[in-house]
């Protein structure tokens, strides 16, 4: 495909030209929908009356519709976007580079989708339809366990996985730790729930808070009903989850000022599984917690760890350097481009 491509190129330059420019508008649009037309061309960089041009073509092909409260996308125009994001993705060599990341930071495999979702957040739906085709080809006939971490990520990636379930195989996801005292919808017990209900597999609640003393936590651990569901995260076969940002993560925590004070001192940039990681990787604070741990992640087969958005770069960085070398990062084209030094395209 790339060879007929560069052939196209060569004898059709300004084709390609057409096919990109209206991708970025039918792309843009998709993010924003309803936007009216200057917001639009601002966005874009280019002239109202370049962009009327264009829209009133796609308009015509029915693949955008316009009314006062701005254009969207038609069905069909959806269809066409996404169609088009593949075909994009390797004319502007987004495998060369998700090759290339994948090297850099020392893991099996990367995939990036396009746009920065520090700018427009609906680059993190993208993500969920990608997880679900990922276990789709991975997981192995039978029973399959998947450990689920929570956040706002996680969150919008259950809102938009798709079925699993086939009469060969099932699918149990459990929370990979507590988290009574967060807010609900974020809990890694409410984002397995989720994701069991929209790909038609199973779930398992764990209700204990993620922080505990040790004296509680030993408690905890001869207690019957957190004892199973936590031998069903030892045993399980699959890992989701995000990476966050040590600062913010740590207030979500409610971890106290001296924490935050000390994490600062530390210089802890990312944290995952309840570990705050400096730039150079180094555990520099551990949460006591239940649920799993980060060196259980080395036994599991697929492992998933998603984060977006040029301000993670450096967060992905830090807590990649302890990732197990089967990870599988999902990530976008702000952080990608930033950790690989590109220009933002």
């Amino acid at each position: 495909m790339l060879h007929d491509l560069e052939m196209i190129e060569r004898i059709a330059p300004d084709m390609m030209q057409v096919v990109e420019s209206r991708y970025r508008i039918l792309r843009n649009i998709y993010w924003m929908q309803p936007v009216g037309r200057r917001t639009l061309a601002q966005k874009l960089n280019i002239s109202e009356r370049s962009l009327r041009t264009e829209t009133d073509f796609l308009k015509h092909l029915t693949l955008i519709d316009a009314n006062k409260s701005g254009m969207s996308l038609t069905s069909e125009g959806l269809e066409i976007y996404e169609g088009l994001e593949q075909f994009m993705a390797e004319y502007s060599g987004t495998g060369v580079k998700e090759r290339e990341l994948a090297k850099k930071l020392g893991i099996a495999r990367c995939i990036i989708v396009a746009g920065d979702s520090d700018q427009e957040k609906k680059v993190l739906e993208k993500f969920g339809p990608i997880v679900s085709d990922l276990l789709a080809n991975k997981l192995p006939d039978g029973d399959n366990t998947i450990a689920v971490m929570g956040g706002t990520t996680m969150g919008t990636v259950a809102q938009t996985m798709g079925n699993l379930e086939t009469s060969n195989r099932h699918v149990l996801f459990v929370p990979a730790r507590g988290g009574v005292g967060e807010t609900i919808n974020i809990q890694a017990n409410s984002i397995s729930g989720m994701m069991a209900e929209k790909t038609g597999g199973d779930f398992k609640p764990l209700y204990v808070p993620e922080q505990v003393s040790p004296e509680t936590y030993e408690y905890l651990l001869h207690e019957p009903s957190v004892q199973s569901v936590l031998k069903l995260i030892e045993n399980a076969n699959g890992v989701i989850h995000s990476i966050g940002e040590a600062h913010h993560m740590a207030i979500r925590r409610a971890m106290s000022d001296d924490d935050l004070e000390m994490l600062e001192d530390r210089k802890a940039v990312a944290e995952s599984f309840g570990y705050f990681f400096n730039e150079q990787g180094e555990v520099v604070y551990k949460i006591p917690r239940i649920g799993l741990q980060l060196k259980d992640l080395q036994h599991i087969p697929y492992v998933i760890a998603i984060a977006g958005g040029s301000s993670k770069a450096k967060v992905i960085e830090a807590y990649i350097k302890n990732a197990p070398k089967q990870t599988w990062l999902l990530t976008d084209e702000g952080a990608a481009n930033q950790i690989l030094k590109e220009e933002t395209l």
